[in-house]
Order: structure tokens, then sequence, then C-alpha cells
């Protein structure tokens, strides 16, 4: 075997530590990785701006800039930042603004930045908030949705509609690998459902999960919602089932797809509510070796060997609503946000530690055709995947700031990370 130069060596130790080329110089942070640090996409480059934290999941600003977080078991914090510019940015102060264990995703604030929503397995909780003390009074915590406990999947989802500043939207996975429970429509389990909550008076009890509008159903576990905000189109990333087998052959190495999703326009009911398939019909990610493959072709729905009887691949492609784009299987999308011309959309790859870009029309949807196997677009990767899940980063949500920078957290780290595009090449400073 050859021996490399200590030159050599060197430079990829720093590109393992590092990442693949040193961000702009920042005095005010030197945080850094402690696994192989992220390797961010050319034009882009990143900064990890918080550590200690439990387990992040969702993130949003407040009006005055202070970036809230979904602590899980924890409750929502408050961290002011100090900005120093470009990826330059650090903590300054981390408050715990709502102490509660039993919190563990969903989080949403008001337009007008008075309300801050958060969710349990079983209720989502509305709480009156100060943005200019930066503070919560425990006390005026109030239940706008409820009755939505089950097993396996508990995150609920939080949007709250630009389009629509009233329209709460929330979603909810099943109870089980393949729910029988998600056939029917009343359960309320593999669903989006959205709720006006301009109609709910102070005295009214909180609206039951399933007496919300209904946005979609057939939904596994589509943790990821956001909104296009050209057009007010909903889409959701689907997290498909697990350990698959069609006509007995075990296929779930690389089937079925996680899935893009589309749901409508709030307010209109064209492409609102339908049936997306689940537990019955799965979408087909790789062709290879697919046991009675026929005419299907990626993005295609198939049968699941536990199907309803009658539940055929063509009443799959015919009675259910198919995906927009298919992914990876068991990449685990977890939160999907959209630029503010709604030309990009960005999507968290909880499974395979990434976070990818999906590119959109003036037509609010793909430019990708739903038979594609290229539509997402690497923006920062792990650099050694035989390392995950338990030394690498895990990204979990995102939101953007006012000037366009995109902020994420990863749970299993504690972090939250600063991502923006840049002149140069690809770069970042774990």
């Amino acid at each position: 075997m050859a021996r490399l130069a200590p030159h050599t060596l060197l430079l990829a130790l720093f590109v393992f530590l590092f990442g693949s080329c040193t961000a702009q110089n920042c005095t005010t942070n030197n945080l850094q990785v402690t696994y192989p640090a992220p390797v961010a996409a050319d034009g882009w480059e990143y900064r990890l701006i918080s550590t200690g934290l439990t387990a992040p999941r969702s993130i949003v600003f407040d009006s005055t800039g202070g970036l809230l977080v979904l602590d899980a078991g924890v409750g929502v914090r408050r961290l002011t930042l100090q900005d120093n510019g470009g990826t330059c940015l650090s903590v300054t102060a981390n408050a715990t603004l709502i102490a509660d264990t039993a919190l563990n995703h969903g989080l949403a604030i008001s337009a007008d930045g008075g309300t801050i929503y958060a969710s349990t397995v079983n209720d989502v909780y509305a709480y009156t908030y100060n943005e200019q003390t930066n503070t919560v009074d425990p006390t005026t915590r109030r239940t706008v949705v409820t009755n939505m406990t089950n097993t396996d999947h508990v995150t609920r989802t939080l949007l709250l509609s630009s389009r629509l500043p009233n329209e709460l939207l929330v979603s909810r996975g099943s109870a089980a690998n393949e729910d029988p429970q998600a056939r029917n429509v009343t359960s309320g389990h593999s669903q989006i459902r959205a709720y006006d909550i301009s109609t709910l008076a102070a005295t009214d009890p909180p609206f039951d999960f399933v007496a919300g509008t209904l946005i979609g159903w057939g939904l596994r576990d589509s943790v990821g919602v956001g909104e296009n905000p050209t057009n007010g189109g909903i889409w959701s990333v689907e997290n498909s089932v697990d350990d698959l087998t069609r006509e007995g052959v075990d296929v779930h190495q690389d089937n079925p797809g996680e899935e893009l999703n589309f749901h409508g326009i709030l307010g209109n009911t064209a492409n609102q509510g339908g049936n997306y398939g689940y537990p019955d019909c799965y979408a087909l990610w790789s062709t290879a070796g697919f046991p009675d493959l026929g005419a299907l072709e990626v993005g295609d729905q198939f049968a699941s060997d536990n199907a309803t009887a009658g539940v055929t691949d063509a009443t799959c492609n015919t009675n259910f609503v198919d995906p927009r784009l298919v992914f990876q299987a068991h990449v685990s999308p977890l939160d999907i946000k959209f630029n503010t011309n709604g030309t990009t959309a960005y999507i968290t790859f909880h499974g395979s530690s990434d976070i990818v870009s999906v590119a959109f029309g003036l037509n609010g949807q793909p430019t990708s055709p739903m038979d594609s196997t290229t539509a997402a677009n690497n923006i920062l990767t792990s650099p050694d995947l035989t390392q995950c899940p338990d030394d690498c980063f895990t990204p979990v949500g995102l939101t953007f700031d006012t000037i366009g920078r995109l902020f994420f957290s990863s749970d299993s780290t504690g972090e939250i990370f600063v991502l923006q595009q840049s002149a140069d090449d690809g770069n970042g400073d774990g």
C-alpha cells in the first residue's frame, strides 16, 4: 500500500474534523462538532452556533430575532443571538420560556407574535407570549386541540399558515408500523388536519383532533409539513413503512420510497382531503429486483402484502393519491421549508444525516417529474455514513431568519446550526 505524504495526511484530517474548507473568520464563535464534521455542497457554508441542548426539534424565530427551540423533554427555550454577519453568530442567552417535559416536537408562533403553540402526544397548547420581556406566563396555557394519543409515532407537527394566519395544521402519525386503524378516517390516525383557531372562544373546549378540516389521510408519519409562500400550497414529507415484503420477498432495503405529497391550498377544496394509501399502498423507489414489477415505475404505488382484500397495484394507482416525488427509502424526512420566492424547498433527512433541496417552478410544483430519482440535491451531508447514527449530526427542524439564512436543529447531538449560500465553494466550520 502506498504511504501518504505528511501534508496529505494533515489535509485529510482537517477535512474529517472541520468540513471541506474553512468558513468565514469568526472570532466570537469557536464551537466545533465532536464528530466527523458535515460537508457542505459547493456554494454553501455553515456554522455550529449552539450546543448542550437535550433534543432540539422544531425551531422558529420570534419577531424580535430570538430563536425559539422546542427542546424535547425540556420545553421551549429562547436563544438570544449575537449576529456578526454571515454565519458568524453566537448564543448570548439561553432561557427556558416554557418548562414542560411532555412537549416533544411541535412548535409555532402566531403572526402577531403574541401566542406560542407547542404540542405533546395528546394536546396542542397555546401560551401568551410577551415579546418585549421575552416571557411566558404559564398560567395562560390553554389546550386548543386534544385527543391525539396513540403509540409508536408520538410527535404532532404544527404549522400556522401564512396565507390564512388563523389556520393551524396538525400532523398525527400512525400507532404501528402498519396501522390497521389508519384505514378508518374517524380514527384520526395518520392524518393532517387544520383548525380555524379564531373560532375558538375563550370559554370553548378544545377542538377534538378529528373535528378539524381533513387535509390528508393515509399518511403513515408525515412529520414535515410546509407551505409554499407563493401560492399557499401545503406539502408534507412522509416517513414510509419499515421491514416491507412484496409477495413474501424482503424488499425493505430500497423500498418503499419516502414521499413528498401535495395537499392543495388552504381555503380551496381542490386536492384536499385525499387518501394517500397507507397502510395498503406504498410508493416504489427502486425497481431493481422488485417482485412482479410489471409496468410499475418509480413513484407508482403498489399493494402491500398486508393490504385489504381487493386492493391491487392497479387500485393503488387509481383510488389513492400518488406522491409528487419519492426519495430513497429510510432517509426519514422530518421538516420541509420553502425559500421566500417558493423556488426551493429544503428538507431534513434525519435517517441519512442530510439536508437536501428540491427545485420548484413558478407553478408551485416541483420541476422534477414524478418518476425522478435525482430531485433531491444534497446541501449538507455526513462524510461517513458508517459512523451514523451514533457519530453524526441528525437534522430535524428548519427555519429561515429575515435575511434568508437557514437554521437547523440536530436532536441527537443537542445542537443548532446556521447554513447559508456563499460565493465560494462549499465549506463549513463545524
